[in-house]
């Protein structure tokens, strides 16, 4: 374990950046693709914050739990947990499955991967 500053307020401010997008936009792109993007460099900032990971391995384990995430909306997650009508859950793991989300999350460990190399 380490706490990077960084890499945590990175975190913090993508958090509020995808907080900020789901209580405001509800459009046909950003809400549902740019925020998946948003999604898995959040969770790679968060792992880099949180924990000694490298940098492909930070981005590998961001992208799973998203595909993880994903694949729990195609399995119906939140109704077997009986969340479906918890708006923090829906919010947070979403609801429904789209397969051009896999883009998404790709999209956003690639970002992760092309920014981390300009920086070094």
């Amino acid at each position: 374990m380490r706490f990077h500053r960084g890499y945590a307020l990175l975190a913090l401010a993508l958090f509020l950046v995808e907080v900020g997008i789901a209580l405001f936009v509800h459009d046909r792109f950003v809400r549902p693709y740019l925020g998946d993007v948003l999604a898995v460099i959040l969770v790679y900032a968060g792992l880099r914050a949180a924990f000694r990971m490298g940098v492909i391995p930070a981005a590998a384990t961001a992208f799973l739990i998203a595909v993880a995430v994903e694949l729990g909306q195609y399995f119906h997650l939140l109704d077997l947990l009986g969340l479906e009508r918890n708006q923090l859950a829906r919010i947070v793991l979403g609801y429904g499955f789209e397969l051009r989300d896999f883009a998404a999350y790709a999209a956003g460990a690639l970002i992760v991967l092309a920014a981390e190399r300009l920086r070094s």
